[in-house]
């Protein structure tokens, strides 16, 4: 009898965009149209290369990322999931995300061509309901154009919708971010992320970001913590950092990132946990289609990770969905005790920070807002815990990591 596939989920980053967003880090280009046409054949190629590693996989999830896919033209992105569909095991029922632009996705014939094709969940790029604040960023749409192209997407028959929304803007007010997420709920998506400005050193915000009036950490806190409670409200239960859903319509794909699942990037930039090593590629456009062409070395990074020494990324993972901690998996995962992180959790616990609910720890929304001091917290306290079972192996103390048995 052969064993059940594995799943595996798909990353394809499309880099171009038509003009590049003032706050963005994220790998993208604008004025190369003219290498499209290289590029889609670049990752086909690629994709058919890889495909033969994945034999032993079922892919339930893709998702094209950006950039901005929806530029890259609905005859290219067809050729790509073609190749996808004729070159792995992909599942009936595989969740299928493409991420858009407003301006670039308000067709509705051409999202039906996508959705006939394949495509099955679209991830738009509303960032706000102010025209103000759009021009402000950079974006390249209107407030109208949003309402446009979610019109267009549930034409063409997207069932499955998400908004992206950015609060903490140049010069925004908590009242305007609340009118933006009530816009945006007006629109009935199935799916929201919210993320919270971050201001990344080489973006042309970072230049100006003393002058750019941005709301304090204070003012994004508070934003943060109406977004929690209003959605709740609204029907949308947060089950991450920033990501907010209807009952059954969380990301499928972006859950394998914070769970351990395997997933297999395509394009400069993109990364992927595969076969036990973590890997990216150079954030070179040109490199990449040269390196697909003349199998030329294009990594950017490459790791082997042993299971065993994967409880880091476990920890920090973990700690950033609602579902948090499980001490049982912990234990049986990574063979030694979760006893160790409790003292500190308390601690969080008596702050309001982290919860401990049917054998699960989950941090609160307040615990969210300082995620990184709790990630930090606990990644201390393994590191004591390692030093002293390496302290007691020296010393010739060969109990188990879990404890059992006795010194012989």
């Amino acid at each position: 009898m052969k064993p059940a596939p594995k799943p595996l989920g798909l990353y394809i980053h499309i880099p171009f965009c038509k003009h590049k967003c003032v706050y963005c880090d994220f790998y993208s280009l604008s004025g190369q149209e003219s290498r499209m046409d290289d590029y889609t054949d670049a990752l086909c190629a690629h994709l058919a290369e890889i495909a033969p590693f994945a034999a032993g996989h079922q892919v339930d999830t893709v998702y094209f990322g950006g950039g901005t896919p929806s530029y890259l033209g609905t005859k290219r992105l067809i050729k790509l999931l073609k190749t996808i569909q004729k070159k792995y095991r992909l599942d009936k029922q595989a969740e299928i995300t493409l991420e858009a632009n407003p301006d670039s996705a308000g067709d509705w014939k051409e999202l039906r061509s996508l959705r006939r094709a394949g495509f099955n969940r679209l991830s738009l790029g509303m960032q706000s309901a102010s025209d103000q604040e759009l021009q402000a960023i950079g974006r390249v749409h209107t407030w109208e154009q949003v309402g446009t192209a979610v019109e267009a997407a549930r034409k063409a028959k997207f069932e499955n919708l998400s908004l992206d929304l950015i609060y903490g803007l140049p010069q925004q007010t908590m009242e305007q971010w609340q009118s933006n997420l009530t816009a945006a709920v007006d629109l009935a998506p199935e799916h929201l992320s919210c993320y919270g400005l971050k201001v990344e050193e080489g973006t042309p915000l970072f230049a100006v970001r003393d002058t750019a009036g941005l709301p304090g950490d204070e003012q994004q806190a508070d934003m943060y913590l109406w977004t929690v409670e209003f959605l709740a409200q609204m029907g949308y239960a947060q089950y991450e950092i920033s990501n907010f859903a209807k009952p059954g319509r969380e990301s499928r794909h972006n859950l394998k990132y914070w769970t351990l699942q395997e997933y297999v990037g395509f394009g400069p930039g993109a990364h992927s946990d595969f076969g036990g090593v973590r890997y990216a590629y150079d954030r070179d456009l040109e490199g990449y289609i040269q390196g697909v062409q003349t199998h030329a070395p294009m990594l950017s990074e490459s790791e082997s990770i042993p299971p065993l020494e994967r409880d880091t990324e476990w920890l920090m993972l973990g700690l950033r969905t609602v579902q948090g901690l499980d001490p049982k998996v912990f234990e049986r995962r990574f063979r030694r005790r979760f006893d160790c992180f409790r003292p500190f959790l308390e601690e969080c616990r008596t702050a309001g920070y982290a919860v401990e609910e049917e054998g699960r720890w989950h941090l609160t929304p307040k615990g969210f807002l300082v995620s990184n001091q709790i990630i930090g917290g606990m990644l201390d306290a393994l590191a004591e815990e390692k030093r002293r079972r390496a302290e007691a192996t020296a010393r010739g103390d060969f109990r188990v990591d879990l404890g059992e048995g006795k010194k012989p």
